[in-house]
């Protein structure tokens, strides 16, 4: 099945919190959900959609790249204590948590598995924490992408 969303550009209804400079274009309607959280969350205190590149290499086609992951967040957790976390979304087909017979999606789970081995990498240089939201983990099941 296709993804029948249809790029769009999210607005803040909390701009004093988002702190980037371009658009927040979201790439599918779970992207959308998740700037509604981020806007409205009141442990979230900052947060950028795509906030900068990480260099990776990308084993399919051999060369090195940028991955831009899709969120930055840093919030208060429950023990009071200030962190941040990179948040990438992505539908579990393109992930490898699963075996597909897309041989698409067998590929695309391979390129973002050297992508977030990159983000681990920088998270664990940078003091930040990395999280991988799907369908399952985010409450999206029975939704489209």
């Amino acid at each position: 099945m296709a993804n029948k969303f249809q790029k769009s550009i999210y607005i803040p209804k909390n701009p004093q919190k988002y702190i980037g400079k371009r658009a927040i274009i979201c790439r599918s309607s779970w992207e959308r959900t998740f700037c509604i959280f981020c806007d409205n969350h009141p442990n979230i205190i900052n947060w950028i959609s795509e906030p900068f590149g990480i260099p990776y290499h990308d084993v399919i086609t051999n060369r090195q790249k940028l991955y831009w992951p899709d969120f930055l967040i840093i919030y208060i957790d429950i023990n009071g204590v200030r962190c941040g976390e990179i948040i990438e979304i992505k539908p579990e087909n393109q992930t490898g948590i699963r075996k597909t017979k897309s041989k698409i999606n067998n590929a695309q789970a391979i390129r973002n598995h050297c992508k977030w081995n990159s983000a681990l990498a920088y998270c664990a240089k940078n003091g930040l924490k990395f999280r991988l939201l799907t369908e399952a983990g985010f409450g999206f099941k029975g939704t489209k992408r």
